[in-house]
C-alpha cells in the first residue's frame, strides 16, 4: 500500500496514523508487522504522542539541534537550504 503526504516544509508535523491504518485494513492482512517509511532525504518519521505540547516541544528541540537560522555549508554548495 502507498500513500502521499503534502508538507509544508519547515518542521510540518502530520499525524500518518489514520493512512496507516487505513492501509492495513485495506491489505486484509490478519498478522503481521506494518512498516512505514519515507523515500526522502529531508524528511523524517517519529513515534511521538500527536499532542499540541509534544508538537511544540519537539519542534523546539529540532531548533536548538539545528537552528534555521544558521549559516550551513550544505546552503553554501547546493543554494537550497533543505539539508
Amino acid at each position: 500500500m502507498k500513500f502521499n503526504i503534502s508538507t509544508k516544509g519547515f518542521t510540518d508535523i502530520i499525524d500518518i496514523t489514520p493512512q496507516a491504518l487505513k492501509a492495513v485494513k485495506e491489505s486484509k492482512v490478519k498478522n503481521g508487522i506494518c512498516l512505514v517509511f519515507v523515500a526522502h532525504s529531508t524528511c523524517a518519521i517519529t513515534t511521538i504522542e500527536y499532542e499540541e505540547g509534544a508538537m511544540k516541544d519537539l519542534k523546539r528541540a529540532l531548533e536548538i539541534i539545528a537552528p534555521t537560522n544558521t549559516n550551513y555549508e550544505h546552503c553554501k554548495k547546493w543554494g537550497d537550504c533543505n539539508g
